[in-house]
This record gives C-alpha cells, sequence and structure tokens, in this order.
C-alpha cells in the first residue's frame, strides 16, 4: 500500500509575543488536511520561537522612611527631617522617584530671650 503524502495547510501568522514587554515566546500551527488513516503523518504541527518585546519599565522604589531628627534647635522653633533611600532607580520609563527628604516645623521650649529681657535690662541701665 502507497502512503499518501500529509497533506498540511499554509502556517498561520505567528501569534502575539506572549508578553506584553520583555522576552517571551510566539507560536504558530498548520492543519493535516488529509485524513490520518491514510497514513501516519510525523510533520510537525505547531511551532514556537522566542521573542523580544522592549524592555518592562522597572518602577522606582524607596526604603522606609527614617525616623524624625532631634529639632535642630534648642529654643524656639526650628525643624526637624527625616530620609529614605533609593533602593532602585527607575528604569526604561517606569515612576520615577517622590522626594526622599521631608522637612517639619517643630518648637521646643520657648526661647528665655527676648523682647522682655531687653526691655528690662534697658530700663536698669538708665
Amino acid at each position: 500500500l502507497d502512503t499518501i503524502p500529509c497533506l498540511l495547510s499554509a502556517w498561520s501568522e505567528w501569534s502575539d509575543c506572549s508578553v506584553t514587554c520583555g522576552k517571551g515566546m510566539r507560536t504558530r500551527q498548520r492543519m493535516l488536511k488529509s485524513a490520518a488513516e491514510l497514513g501516519d503523518c510525523n510533520e510537525e504541527l505547531e511551532q514556537a520561537e522566542k521573542c523580544m518585546l522592549p524592555e518592562c519599565p522597572i518602577d522606582c522604589e524607596l526604603t522606609e522612611w527614617s525616623q524624625w531628627s532631634e529639632c535642630n534647635t534648642s529654643c524656639g522653633k526650628g525643624h526637624m527631617i527625616r530620609t529614605r533611600m533609593i533602593k532602585i532607580e527607575p528604569q526604561f520609563g517606569g515612576t520615577a522617584c517622590p522626594e526622599t527628604v521631608q522637612r517639619t516645623k517643630c518648637r521646643v521650649r520657648k526661647c528665655l530671650r527676648g523682647p522682655g529681657m531687653e526691655k528690662r535690662r534697658w530700663k536698669e541701665a538708665r
């Protein structure tokens, strides 16, 4: 009995890459047109290959905020700061890093020197 050659459809278009960015796979198929009973067909019906899309964006990543620093004055109004570090710099259009330093006002006890002291001294001097 003569074996009948495989009758195969043309390959389909390649599928889209399996990822939207970075490294993925894509496939294409073809169909067996002849009835399988007419002979063995060992041709491959699917092919896969790697595909590469632009790199995935990497967003900025930061550490947690530090504790607030001590107030920078011993009396009166001053400020304290806290900081955080950048763990991962943004790449390929990832989200930019927000602020890494914050300041806030602080007030320690009132300073003793003040207009009241000046007046008193001035009276004594007279």
